[in-house]
């Protein structure tokens, strides 16, 4: 399963990355366990939207991946430059990077559990400098 696991992980990205979040279903179950609680794809698309409307040129850069049979681990950089208010912060014109650590299990061909975690003071500290 790794091999396939790490395919699919790469088009899930490329799908990310493409803000193509109208794929979401060929990655995602419609109901999913997301950060620890009981979640939809339909919030995840929307968690999405908003995060490039506010970052048009958000990208997510695979730094690291393990593959464990049905789980998925990885260590991504996260960049973009924010051109609208996010997070309660007014744009400053400044890019931002942050390191983001994801867990995901997988099910049927499709995530079943997603939890990311980032340094959410580096973020802030990055959009109000």
């Amino acid at each position: 399963m790794s091999f396939t696991s790490r395919e699919f992980y790469a088009r899930y990205i490329e799908a990310l990355n493409a803000h193509r979040f109208d794929r979401m279903h060929e990655f995602v179950h419609e109901r999913i366990t997301l950060q620890s609680e009981s979640g939809s794809r339909d919030a995840l698309v929307a968690d999405l939207e908003g995060i490039v409307a506010a970052v048009p040129d958000f990208h997510w850069e695979v730094i690291e991946l393990a593959v464990h049979g049905d789980r998925l681990a990885a260590r991504l950089t996260n960049t973009g430059t924010p051109t609208k208010p996010w997070l309660g912060v007014a744009p400053t014109g400044k890019p931002i990077e942050l390191t983001e650590f994801a867990i995901y299990t997988i099910r049927d061909g499709k995530f079943l559990h997603m939890s990311a975690l980032h340094d959410a003071d580096a973020l802030q500290r990055q959009l109000t400098a």
